[in-house]
């Protein structure tokens, strides 16, 4: 589990490919201190395994469907990316649930300015966009971020200065891609609300009450 706050950028200084998966040569300086074998690190938002450890460098290996659902296979020698070690028990959640189990991608649209904030609008598909509510929370290349307005297609977040110095989302410009977590929240109530009964026999255990006007009523 991660928090969507970035502790530092890094660096790809390798990626070999495989027929349908690769790994990833990672740099860094401060998630090194501690970092093991086995332990999990979220690259642009996409949680990855440690495979092996060499100096300031680690390795992870990418298979077919994390390719296919990120951004990670755009990566190349030298790209730049957000690194977040997983949460510690003891550790402050500055920023909200995030798995590091990317929905999909969307792209930039525009990049603008309001006063000391950049306003960044991400188109995305309606599978990801109806997860999405005015002033929620989204992971966009793993990054914690709030949802400031909806538009058609689309939506915006409004992001403070020390964010975008010290993400990679200070060098992205208008068409590039990003990788997009929903909160975790909205898609296990959709599960559990459409979800069929289950085959075991529940005749005799007490329904829990949660339906569609439950929730309305209590204002969700």
């Amino acid at each position: 589990m991660f928090t969507g706050i970035i502790e530092e950028v890094g660096k790809i200084t390798a990626v070999v490919k495989g027929q349908r998966s690769s790994q990833l040569w990672v740099q860094g300086e401060l998630i090194m201190d501690d970092l093991k074998l086995g332990d999990s690190v979220a690259v642009n938002g996409v949680c990855l395994t440690v495979s092996q450890l060499r100096g300031n460098k680690w390795m992870a290996d990418v298979m077919s469907e994390t390719l296919n659902r990120s951004n990670l296979g755009d990566l190349k020698g030298g790209s730049a990316v957000n690194l977040e070690r997983a949460m510690s028990a003891n550790g402050r959640f500055g920023g909200h649930m995030v798995a590091g189990h990317i929905d999909g991608t969307g792209h930039i649209v525009d990049i603008t300015t309001d006063d000391n904030a950049v306003i960044f609008e991400i188109a995305a598909s309606p599978k990801i966009r109806r997860y999405i509510i005015e002033k929620g929370s989204i992971a966009i290349d793993g990054i914690s971020l709030t949802v400031i307005e909806i538009t058609v297609g689309s939506f915006k977040v409004s992001i403070i200065p020390h964010t975008v110095k010290h993400t990679i989302l200070g060098i992205k410009k208008a068409g590039d891609p990003v990788n997009l977590e929903n909160d975790l929240v909205g898609k296990y109530i959709e599960s559990l609300l459409l979800s069929p009964p289950s085959k075991i026999d529940c005749s005799q255990e007490k329904s829990s009450g949660l339906t569609f006007d439950f929730l309305t009523e209590a204002g969700f």
